[in-house]
């Protein structure tokens, strides 16, 4: 039997795709958001941290 004939037989099973995009749309939107309205200092600051601190 092959793999997607068990994905048929789940009840259900297409709202998992959609999910996963809304999931990803909102996380993406959010990023976007946070880097166009942070402010340019805060970055220049995290752009400036060392990557080992020892």
């Amino acid at each position: 039997m092959k793999f997607i004939n068990y994905l048929e037989s789940i009840t259900g099973v297409g709202i998992y795709p959609l999910i996963s995009l809304v999931v990803f749309v909102v996380f993406f939107g959010l990023v976007t958001f946070y880097v166009l309205k942070g402010s340019k200092s805060h970055f220049e600051k995290l752009r400036n941290l060392p990557i080992n601190e020892k």
